[in-house]
């Protein structure tokens, strides 16, 4: 094995221990499984490694790894036409929680429902900034559209979910 595929590997490995939860917690608030969320995420790093093992240069792996994942959810969507996130939650299903405050959980349960009453154009922004603690920059690199427009539809969304929360 040449340094050059060793030094691919330890950059990929040192990639996936930052960004691999953070990935997971995406996918899992958007298909409500654990098991496919890290099928998704398992499949996304091994996408990425294929990809970039073949040489192809990446700018930014952090924003390219939200973007292979995005796509596989959506491929998940199209072959599984599965429940919407609505659904389940009206259904009463619940995420898993490392905290134990009953109080913090029911926050966190009404902010999800309430992001989910967001029109589309917002939901995601608004999933990737505050969820997945995503820069405006890295959003715009995955959804391949201008920081400027990133950052208004942010505050829009902002703006709308506190009409909804009533705050």
């Amino acid at each position: 094995m040449d340094n050059t595929h060793k030094d691919k590997q330890e950059f990929f490995l040192q990639a996936y221990n930052e960004n691999s939860d953070a990935l997971f917690r995406h996918c899992y608030f958007r298909v409500s499984s654990r098991e496919i969320a890290l099928d998704l995420t398992q499949d996304t790093f091994m996408k990425t490694w294929e990809y970039v093992s073949k040489g192809h240069e990446v700018k930014n792996l952090r924003a390219f790894l939200f973007k292979v994942l995005g796509n596989a959810i959506i491929d998940h969507y199209r072959k599984h036409k599965t429940e919407s996130l609505d659904l389940k939650i009206d259904e009463g299903m619940q995420f898993e929680s490392k905290g134990t405050d009953i109080e913090k959980e029911s926050e966190v349960g009404m902010a999800v429902k309430a992001i989910q009453k967001l029109p589309d154009q917002y939901k995601d922004v608004i999933f990737m900034r505050y969820i997945d603690d995503l820069s405006p920059k890295e959003i715009a690199e995955i959804l391949e559209e201008e920081e400027n427009n990133i950052s208004v539809r942010i505050h829009r969304g902002v703006a709308k979910l506190k009409e909804i929360l009533h705050i």
